[in-house]
């Protein structure tokens, strides 16, 4: 580890004297380039210093344990260094796991209504507007791509973009299925029912990490429509883009000009495509699955939302908290952060498997 460490410290000095070279200042490209790499190792290296000052205070302290004036004083400093020694090893073998390529990247979601009828609709929308309040409250924006709003309610299907610095990194885990357990607005006896809503969370992939034939994608042009089925708009602008070898279709509605729905809907195949290759992959890889949170399948069933006893459990991790109108008014924190630190327990135990 220290090694490692040592590497990342040379990088971050080396790059720090590019930063202050004219010719770099003079170079918006590779002033942007080296800030940015900076940037990424900076986390690392604050730590790895604050560390070896530890380790360097504890060497101190050992060697006052030899003058019995000092003995006392050195043995009261140990004891609060070593578990601090202790915590800071166990933070840098974090950050020096494998970072996820796409965490810092936009997402791209996906709501569905599914089992339930009515009321799974009802809940799709409610999730839209719980992860619409979440963004909110990171200083997100989100760009509706795609909506088929129902007359009773909610969605049966929503899509939609979600802008911000490392926003995939957090919403990574909410793919799968979300189940709800309440009483309709529309039950008449009190009976509690259960529907569920899917939800799909993708990066948002850039041109040149996948290419995509133009052959291989058929476009059909449509007009928009609205809640009820009726026209919000007198020109074909909508688009239906399929992507004819895997067979992902992507619509998109939501712009002004046919050419706009378009950008959109190619910008969203990309990365259903990308995302489609990544599974194929890693379906080959077992331990890599099976170390996964979750597989972020459709049908997987991740997450209970019970409205009765204000609970929300995520069944992945064993994880309950007791407030489900918070969370449903957008504070995920505590839940996310449960399922990034479970992540990074399984991927600490993989590597030392390893």
């Amino acid at each position: 580890m220290i090694d490692r460490l040592e590497k990342i410290l040379e990088k971050y000095n080396e790059i720090d004297q590019e930063l202050n070279k004219v010719e770099t200042l003079n170079n918006i490209e590779l002033l942007t380039k080296l800030s940015k790499e900076q940037s990424s190792l900076k986390e690392v290296v604050e730590k790895y210093l604050e560390y070896k000052k530890i380790l360097s205070d504890i060497e101190q302290d050992k060697e006052m344990l030899k003058d019995q004036d000092l003995k006392e004083i050195a043995k009261q400093e140990l004891d609060e260094l070593l578990p601090q020694k202790e915590s800071l090893e166990q933070t840098l073998q974090i950050l020096l796991l494998p970072k996820d390529p796409n965490d810092s990247k936009n997402v791209i979601m996906e709501l569905r209504g599914a089992a339930g009828g009515d009321e799974a609709n009802i809940f799709a929308g409610d999730l839209f507007r719980m992860y619409e309040r979440y963004a909110e409250k990171q200083n997100w924006s989100i760009e509706v791509i795609s909506e088929e709003e129902k007359p009773a309610g909610g969605f049966s299907q929503i899509e939609l973009i979600i802008k911000g610095n490392g926003a995939y990194s957090k919403l990574k885990y909410e793919s799968g299925a979300h189940r709800v357990q309440r009483i309709p607005e529309t039950e008449s006896s009190g009976r509690i029912h259960t529907s569920t809503a899917t939800v799909v969370v993708l990066p948002e992939i850039e041109d040149v990490e996948i290419d995509i034939k133009d052959s291989d994608i058929k476009i059909d042009v449509y007009r928009s429509g609205g809640a009820g089925g009726q026209s919000v708009n007198t020109a074909d602008s909508a688009v239906r883009m399929t992507h004819i070898p895997t067979g992902i279709v992507v619509t998109c509605q939501n712009e002004r000009s046919q050419l706009q729905n378009k950008e959109k809907a190619y910008q969203i195949l990309k990365s259903k495509i990308y995302e489609e290759e990544k599974r194929k992959q890693e379906e080959s890889l077992t331990t890599d699955r099976k170390n996964k949170i979750g597989t972020g399948d459709r049908s997987e069933k991740i997450r209970t939302y019970n409205y009765p006893q204000n609970r929300v459990t995520d069944h992945r991790i064993g994880f309950t908290i007791n407030k489900l109108d918070r969370v449903m008014n957008g504070e995920l924190d505590e839940i996310i952060e449960a399922l990034i630190n479970e992540d990074q327990k399984r991927k600490l135990e993989d590597n030392n498997d390893n």
